[in-house]
């Protein structure tokens, strides 16, 4: 039999074709106009997914380069900040606050719970003098969405600046950063931006560019201000990933012409079929709040989740997401995240379904896909 492997990881995603084919286009020197040309198109198109009227940056790096730019661009030796950790990638602002030596008051979470904007406000009065506030749209290692809205009307109130992890949850969920008072917001390529791992976008409120200019932690290579300059001359301060910027104009242009309130509905269309899927076969969402990014799922009592993967991924080809750290074995992550469509939600459960079986799970075949498709069937369009 032929064996198909299916992408179905919340990063990196699976890429449309014309932005895989792009990567064989043959380099231009980035000091041309004909790069300059190329860069201030996907700037505008990233400046059109932030919804800002900011200059977003590209960095040539991984999201939690973006996370650390963040950090060394508006802070300050010393500094009193709140970082809200209700996962993997949520504490990591944690722990790069700390490394730079700044004075981290850590809200953590259990992880797949939620945290309400009343119980940051809370936080927020016993932090007085808090320069900034970390937080996480959609928490990647639980499937976990949070309430940037309501934070927004929190932090704004206050001088704190509110930065946000959005690398897999921009594009998915709906962070408009200008309308929701987001400070600084940072994304990376290869989530429902549809491109390849390697980019990462940061951009600054003006609120946050006036801290920018006095803030004096160490900074080099992700010094923001060095990047405004060059973005304003049409080009970077360092060498730019070529081949992955030209990959991105291309995925910007699908989700220009897709628009971006279709693509997100489409994630929530996936999300609430995925869903469907996971209680039609009697399983346990994992998050309290879930969103559109991925469905985290709670391994049934008397099963290793870990061989569940293991059994999706080398017999079936389906590489899912196994849960991290203390919940190694405990939960299965499913995404519905990028280029992929109800079909790739099908794949996923089927999997899942022929899975349990092998592994001696009783659960009422068919009844997952059912369930999904009779989302799909509604809103397909």
């Amino acid at each position: 039999m032929i064996k198909k492997t299916y992408l179905l990881s919340p990063g990196p995603t699976p890429l449309p074709e014309e932005v895989l084919a792009a990567a064989a286009v043959p380099l231009i020197h980035h000091r041309t106009p004909e790069f300059s040309s190329l860069y201030l198109e996907v700037t505008e198109g990233l400046k059109s997914v932030f919804l800002t009227g900011q200059d977003v940056f590209i960095l040539a790096c991984s999201g939690t380069g973006a996370m650390e730019a963040a950090v060394v661009n508006i802070l300050s030796p010393g500094d009193r900040v709140v970082s809200v950790s209700g996962g993997k990638f949520g504490e990591r602002w944690a722990h790069i606050c700390r490394a730079y030596g700044l004075d981290v008051r850590e809200i953590v979470l259990e992880w797949g719970r939620d945290f309400p904007k009343e119980k940051l406000a809370a936080e927020l009065g016993a932090c007085p003098g808090a320069k900034a506030v970390f937080v996480t749209l959609s928490e990647t290692s639980t499937g976990a969405l949070f309430d940037i809205r309501g934070y927004g009307e929190v932090v704004s109130k206050t001088e704190a600046l509110l930065v946000v992890d959005g690398i897999s949850g921009l594009g998915a969920a709906p962070c408009p950063m200008d309308d929701w008072n987001v400070d600084v917001l940072i994304s990376a390529s290869q989530k429902s931006f549809m491109a390849p791992p390697g980019l990462a976008y940061i951009a600054l409120s003006r609120k946050a560019w006036s801290r920018a200019e006095k803030a004096s932690l160490p900074r080099y290579y992700f010094d923001l201000r060095k990047a405004r300059q060059s973005l304003a001359e049409g080009t970077s301060p360092w060498t730019p990933a070529i081949s992955l910027i030209v990959q991105q104009k291309k995925a910007l242009d699908r989700i220009k012409n897709m628009g971006l309130e279709r693509l997100i509905e489409h994630h929530r269309i996936l999300g609430e079929a995925v869903r469907a899927g996971v209680r039609g076969l009697r399983l346990e969402l994992f998050a309290e709040r879930p969103g559109n990014v991925l469905t985290a799922v709670k391994v049934p009592p008397g099963l290793d989740g870990r061989a569940l993967v293991k059994v999706m991924q080398s017999k079936y080809g389906a590489h899912i997401a196994g849960g991290q750290e203390a919940y190694k074995g405990k939960i299965i992550r499913l995404a519905h995240l990028g280029y992929m469509g109800g079909f790739d939600a099908l794949t996923a459960l089927s999997a899942l379904e022929m899975t349990l079986s092998e592994l001696g799970h009783p659960h009422p075949a068919g009844d997952g896909l059912r369930a999904a498709q009779d989302i799909l069937k509604e809103k397909w369009t």
